[in-house]
């Protein structure tokens, strides 16, 4: 991959006091410089992150990014991600990168919803592409993708240079920390 090659990473940080997440997009070129920043807010359990992904997308206006590499697909206490929809209004590969194994969520939805909100959520969720396990770095990482027709393990190796964390996820997940903290503070 040449060091200029740009992904948008997308990761959230949640303030459950103020029924709010922060999601920030961060551009990195495979060589690891940072290129730009977004923010955008989700509703906590609601269903509007894919909108604020997409809305930090195209704030961002950068027709050089090639990939988007988002932190999971349930963001905001499971405001979960459609890839699908995010990857069409892109017109890029949509990675899902997480970091931990999981009997999937399924059951942690049934726990805590019910009727029409379980219905939306696991509708959503059994449409999201298959999870796979992906060795980086003497650590495994699981990801979904979409719209992907490159080599999904090349994409998430070249921007994980140590560790098992992909540089925009891990960049865009520091910057809405920061975010969500400065807010919280009430210094807005």
């Amino acid at each position: 991959m040449k060091p200029g090659t740009r992904a948008l990473g997308i990761a959230e940080s949640t303030d459950e006091s103020s029924g709010r997440c922060v999601l920030c997009g961060a551009v990195v070129r495979a060589d690891r410089v940072v290129d730009g920043v977004a923010f955008a807010t989700a509703t906590v359990g609601g269903l509007d992150a894919t909108d604020a992904v997409r809305r930090l997308f195209h704030r961002l206006d950068r027709e050089d990014v090639q990939y988007l590499l988002v932190s999971g697909v349930a963001p905001a206490w499971f405001n979960l991600l459609d890839l699908d929809r995010i990857a069409d209004a892109t017109e890029r590969p949509v990675l899902s990168v997480s970091f931990e194994e999981s009997p999937g969520l399924g059951p942690a939805l049934a726990e805590h919803f019910e009727g029409d909100a379980l219905d939306a959520r696991l509708s959503l969720y059994e449409r999201l592409p298959p999870r796979r396990p992906l060795r980086v770095n003497d650590e495994t990482v699981f990801v979904r993708s979409a719209n992907s027709g490159d080599d999904v393990a090349s994409v998430v190796r070249a921007y994980t240079p140590a560790g098992g964390r992909p540089e925009p996820i891990r960049v865009a997940r520091l910057a809405a920390r920061a975010a969500r903290q400065w807010r919280a503070e009430g210094t807005q």
